[in-house]
């Protein structure tokens, strides 16, 4: 982030760059850029740096009080209305403080001590007597966030009330200061995050269409969005269908549990170190995908989000209005907010970071996971492909095979198999000191079709993959399931037997299914 910031001084003051000196204490112009910057494009806002780029500090006996100062007022409906949570974030730099916070672009328009005001190159200006460009600004907002759309004849009971308690709880738990949601009523929360807005082109106030994606019971929400769904999907041995599926038709807050559940039910968690953390790289990546597809998702297209697990890669789609079509290049790109009330809760409760960062963040971890670089695609689906390992997958100790009990052909070829089986094996198991797991599938002489054959009758029970490699002589776990047990298995002579279901609380929502082989 250090990095980022001295970009930033570099670059020098602009459209969505703003730099104030604030030595001791907070200048008043402040809170017209923070208004400035939610009206048009969102920027980031950096005290203790002159006008000339020059890092000056803060004093630190103050920051403290800055902070409190700054978080305070934004949430006062007489310096920001509608108000607006923000957090300046402290940095040392060359031995000097500064304070950084990032203004996203909002889905409201905001007024400064009752005026509106607007950014232009790199100065905030008041138009608030000019009826044109409010009036302009009033109906950008509206048609670019669909989820801005009000519902004024939905009502409180409409939505859960538990999740919004839930959400205050995470608020007080993840800042270290108290956090002015702590205290409101149901109906003072959703204003105050912009939940609740008045709809200027009917005069009505209500409930928005992203308040009732949060909040809202699953009636509520298909009655609003009858096409809502977020798909989940493990498609590595039936290709045509899927080996496991959650098919998500709930509030965004659950869907983003229940996707991080059931990833980690699919995917392998390899040991990692960041310095002397350990962390999970998987839910790292996981965390990042599943809140992309349900910030920056365009809810009025009918296609559905969906999240699908191969044995080659991990995919992500969702319906999206473009900033731009073809693939994104981490090192020269510009983050546009999609649905900035849904990251601002998320960003609140500690699901998502700062904009922009998700891209960043996710390149860094795919690459300690698996070696690779993941792929974004912009679009009217935004796509990412996330490439993925053998060892990024599950192994399947726990999971085993047995014969299709039904096919008549299967059954002839064991009774003609048994005879031979033990013959075979013997044969093969000669050469294992030779192959050293190198060819596993050829072993001298025995032809492929015969091996399966004396599978087929080893499976007369359910036996595991580490049962069959050693009945079988072999040693390479990956051509053991390639070259051996995946053609009877898409022959369907071979069947998956199923574990038990998993108990533990992150997997309620699921049911077992085979674990990839």
């Amino acid at each position: 982030m250090i990095q980022r910031i001295l970009d930033l001084i570099k670059s020098g003051e602009g459209m969505t760059i703003e730099f104030k000196e604030s030595r001791n204490k907070l200048t008043k112009d402040i809170y017209e850029t923070v208004c400035s910057f939610l009206n048009r494009l969102g920027g980031d806002i950096i005290l203790g740096v002159d006008d000339h780029g020059q890092i000056v500090g803060i004093d630190p006996d103050q920051v403290a009080q800055i902070k409190k100062e700054f978080a305070s007022n934004l949430n006062n409906r007489q310096k920001i209305n509608p108000p607006f949570y923000l957090t300046l974030n402290p940095y040392e730099i060359d031995g000097r403080t500064v304070l950084h916070v990032f203004v996203p672009m909002s889905s409201d328009v905001h007024r400064c001590i009752g005026r509106i005001y607007d950014r232009n190159e790199d100065g905030d200006f008041d138009i608030t007597d000019n009826t044109n460009l409010v009036a302009e600004m009033f109906i950008r907002k509206q048609r670019t966030y669909t989820v801005n759309e009000v519902f004024p004849f939905a009502e409180m009971v409409d939505l859960r009330s538990d999740l919004i308690q839930l959400v205050r709880k995470r608020v007080t738990n993840i800042h270290d200061e108290p956090h002015p949601w702590t205290n409101l009523t149901d109906l003072e929360l959703l204003r105050s995050a912009g939940l609740f807005l008045k709809d200027y082109l009917t005069g009505k106030e209500g409930i928005t269409m992203a308040g009732i994606l949060l909040f809202g019971k699953d009636e509520t929400i298909l009655s609003v969005l009858p096409h809502h769904r977020t798909d989940a999907i493990v498609r590595r041995i039936n290709l045509d269908r899927y080996d496991d599926r959650d098919d998500i038709r709930t509030n965004l807050l659950e869907s983003y549990s229940r996707l991080l559940a059931f990833c980690a039910k699919h995917l392998n968690d390899p040991f990692y170190l960041d310095g002397d953390t350990r962390i999970s790289l998987r839910d790292k990546i996981v965390r990042e995908l599943a809140a992309n597809m349900l910030i920056h998702r365009e809810y009025v297209m009918a296609y559905p989000a969906t999240l699908v697990i191969e044995s080659g890669r991990l995919y992500t789609e969702n319906s999206n209005r473009p900033h731009g079509y073809g693939r994104i290049d981490i090192n020269h790109f510009t983050p546009y907010p999609k649905n900035p009330m849904l990251a601002k809760m998320f960003k609140e409760i500690g699901y998502a970071d700062e904009l922009g960062s998700g891209i960043r963040n996710t390149t860094r971890y795919t690459a300690l996971y698996s070696g690779k670089i993941p792929v974004f695609e912009e679009g009217d689906v935004f796509r990412v492909i996330i490439p993925l390992k053998p060892e990024n997958l599950p192994q399947g100790l726990n999971a085993t095979l047995k014969l299709k009990s039904t096919d008549a052909g299967a059954g002839e070829n064991v009774q003609q198999a048994r005879g031979n089986t033990q013959q075979a094996t013997q044969r093969d198991g000669e050469h294992d000191g030779e192959h050293d797991g190198q060819h596993d599938g050829e072993h001298d002489g025995l032809e492929l079709n015969k091996m399966q054959t004396i599978l087929l009758a080893f499976c007369e029970t359910p036996k595991t993959r580490n049962d069959i490699m050693e009945y079988l002589g072999l040693k390479d776990r990956m051509n053991t399931y390639y070259r051996v047990i995946k053609p009877l298995l898409v022959k369907g002579l071979l069947l998956m037997a199923y574990p038990e279901k998993p108990r533990s609380p992150l997997q309620k929502y699921h049911t077992a299914l085979p674990t990839r082989y």
